[in-house]
């Protein structure tokens, strides 16, 4: 059976935010990505590399909801989502919009791996319309 196995290091390499987390937090989460991507053969995700990628902001995302960042952060901690749409100087105010956010989207714009993953994935949400294959004689 081909799935992705997860490795804590290759993962807080790709994202060093979460360098300090533990392991088996990290294990936990990764599993808990495979209820959002099946990370069995029958996949939507064939390719083993992609599906990796895409189970690594899952469970980024995850962590991140989880509170295994510190409410400061940390170096390469996570940053804001969506674009600047406000800005204030006196008392320091900012406002980031992401666009219009659907029910079925908004868990996922709540972090920086979560949009991204939402993003990479959009291709999966789609439908692809295949016409019947015609003879030619």
């Amino acid at each position: 059976m081909a799935v992705v196995v997860f490795d804590a290091t290759r993962f807080k390499a790709a994202y060093p935010a979460f360098v300090a987390v533990a392991d088996a937090f990290l294990q936990s989460c990764f599993v808990q990505a495979g209820f959002y991507l099946s990370n069995r053969d029958c996949s939507p995700v064939q390719n083993l590399a992609d599906r990796e990628q895409l189970l690594w902001m899952l469970t980024a995302h995850i962590a991140y909801l989880q509170g295994a960042l510190n409410p400061a952060g940390v170096p390469g901690g996570p940053q804001p989502v969506g674009m600047l749409s406000g800005a204030t100087e006196g008392s320091v105010s900012v406002s980031y919009n992401f666009g219009p956010v659907t029910n079925r989207e908004a868990w996922y714009m709540t972090s920086q791996w979560g949009a991204m993953f939402w993003a990479a994935t959009s291709y999966l949400r789609s439908f692809r319309y295949r016409p019947r294959p015609t003879l030619i004689t």
